[in-house]
């Protein structure tokens, strides 16, 4: 990611998160926060809160799941087609606290015409890594944004 994305490329992933962002319920309600970085490329936040918690007293996997579930989603909409999963899985390496702030940095791996592979790691607030998540993503001929 040396590189610098192509601004018109930019514009659009941005405009495309935009757009994701305002009809996605499930993220917003569980305070995610996104960056779109280039098309292809999200990195994600997400605050550990109480409600997260499981009977271990560490972050319920699920939650750590969707986090790298929503970067994914983001980083593979970014063209104005809407991809959905196809598959996906993830690694559990260490776990994460009440408190803490997630980070799922989502990366493409491959994109064709009609599938794609992510990559999302999500670290802690020191920058462990709690899992490393992969994505396979089917890609549709929708656009995501409604006016195209």
């Amino acid at each position: 990611m040396t590189d610098a994305p192509d601004p018109a490329a930019l514009a659009l992933a941005t405009a495309c998160a935009e757009a994701l962002w305002r009809s996605d319920a499930a993220t917003r309600k569980l305070g995610m926060a996104y960056t779109v970085l280039q098309p292809g490329a999200v990195d994600m936040t997400m605050q550990v809160t109480a409600d997260m918690t499981n009977g271990h007293g560490t972050c319920h996997g699920g939650f750590v799941f969707a986090l790298a579930d929503s970067a994914f989603a983001f980083a593979c909409n970014a063209y104005n087609q809407v991809t959905v999963a196809a598959g996906a899985s993830i690694d559990y390496l260490r776990p994460a606290l009440e408190g803490d702030t997630l980070v799922a940095a989502a990366r493409e791996r491959r994109r064709g015409r009609r599938t794609g592979v992510y990559d999302v790691t999500v670290t802690n607030k020191d920058g462990a890594t709690i899992a490393l998540f992969r994505g396979r993503a089917a890609i549709t001929s929708k656009p995501v944004l409604p006016s195209t």
